[in-house]
């Protein structure tokens, strides 16, 4: 079943929505503003959000721009504004759609259906996107973010952090940190590993985030509970 996200500051616009979804038997959730909406995707998975312009807080340009950064789910942006400059600006910026109020019905629903028929086909996979603790690693891109900001991290820093993400509460030993990350080709010295972690430490706990993430195991090796 299809997971919908409206974002609308204005209540009866978002029961008009919920009004018209629901006959298909989707999933609804709501959000009054971006900010709202932003927090939600960090914490659950969607299919389509339906994303008004003018909000307080944080408009639908920012939100658009927020969420592109962790996330590629398709995206109709609503708004009163319909000059062509508007359109191609959402259009340009991430947006999947763009809707005019006052709209119909019908015209909504097909929208609605058309996007989601074009993802079916290919959609993003589980392990795309990798969430934990608020820490968000965008594998595709390769980016890893905190809170909406963008970790400054290296190659093997992502590398690390993603492997210590997916073996969550196992204890990785350097041998087996070597090998994951770098292969059994690897002719270096094993204690490499030692600095690199150090280094993620040092940046994630610039960034606020929890110091003890990546504990250490004396004498085993280094895990993520």
């Amino acid at each position: 079943m299809k997971r919908i996200l409206i974002v609308d500051d204005e209540f009866e616009m978002r029961q008009l929505l919920r009004l018209y979804l629901q006959q298909e038997n989707y999933l609804l959730e709501e959000a009054e503003d971006g900010r709202e909406a932003y927090d939600k995707m960090l914490k659950n998975d969607y299919d389509l959000m339906i994303l008004d312009v003018m909000m307080p807080l944080m408009d639908g340009w920012q939100t658009l721009q927020q969420v592109r950064k962790i996330s590629d789910i398709p995206i109709m942006m609503l708004t009163a504004k319909g000059s062509i400059q508007d359109k191609v600006q959402g259009l340009s910026t991430g947006a999947d759609d763009y809707l005019v109020k006052p709209f119909e019905e019908a015209e909504l629903m097909a929208r609605v259906q058309a996007l989601l028929r074009r993802t079916q086909h290919h959609d993003r996979k589980n392990d795309e996107v990798l969430k934990y603790k608020g820490i968000i690693l965008n594998l595709t891109s390769r980016v890893a973010i905190y809170q909406g900001e963008v970790l400054d991290l290296t190659q093997t820093e992502f590398d690390l952090l993603q492997t210590f993400i997916v073996h969550r509460g196992k204890v990785l030993s350097r041998e087996q940190l070597v090998e994951l990350i770098w292969g059994i080709e690897f002719m270096g010295e094993e204690r490499t590993v030692d600095s690199h972690i150090k280094n993620l430490r040092e940046k994630l706990q610039e960034a606020k985030i929890e110091k003890s993430l990546v504990k250490t195991v004396w004498g085993i090796g280094y895990k993520v509970e």
